[in-house]
């Protein structure tokens, strides 16, 4: 399999995504190396030598309009990830979850249709390639803490807070 690669400058920090040859994000997160993609790619998946572009075509265009505002960018990306049935599932539920509208681990096991499977979701969010496409950052613990992310707790506070109608004094942005 090829793919191609790309690295941009985002308000969070770099941002890479490699995608395979139809476009589909194989892997993303906010990272310069390439490498801490391809380790998380599927070995079914994993491509050989990907090529590196400074552009991705809609896989760019997206990030940067999510970052300019457009939330709802990142949905109509295609996404490649490979796993048993449940995680594959969670992950396509995962891309369900609204911005601004983060459901807690509990819930979002209960919404994957195995409410009693709360650290199967958990593993699914962990495992999860396609950071920001499927938007395992939207999943928070039941007290409201935000738990793990792979790109560190930084970086998912600062994308829900960019997900947030409000400031962070709670004043609308609209």
């Amino acid at each position: 399999m090829t793919a191609s690669w790309s690295t941009l400058d985002t308000p969070i920090g770099p941002f890479t995504a490699l995608v395979d040859d139809d476009g589909a994000v194989l892997a993303s997160g906010w990272t310069a190396e390439l490498a801490a993609l391809t380790a998380v790619v599927s070995p079914g998946l994993r491509p050989g030598a990907p090529r590196r572009f400074t552009d991705l075509g809609p896989v760019t265009a997206a990030v940067r309009k999510y970052h300019d505002g457009d939330l709802a960018a990142i949905e109509e990306i295609p996404v490649r990830q490979r796993s048993g049935a449940f995680l594959q599932h969670a992950w396509e539920v995962l891309r369900t979850v609204p911005a601004n509208s983060p459901v807690t681990y509990t819930e979002f096991a209960a919404l994957a249709g195995r409410p009693a499977a709360v650290r199967a979701a958990a593993s699914a969010c962990a495992r999860n390639a396609a950071a920001l496409f499927v938007p395992c950052h939207r999943v928070l613990r039941t007290d409201g803490t935000l738990g793990g992310f792979r790109w560190g707790l930084d970086v998912k506070r600062a994308l829900l807070a960019h997900e947030s109608p409000t400031d962070e004094q709670g004043r609308s942005r609209a």
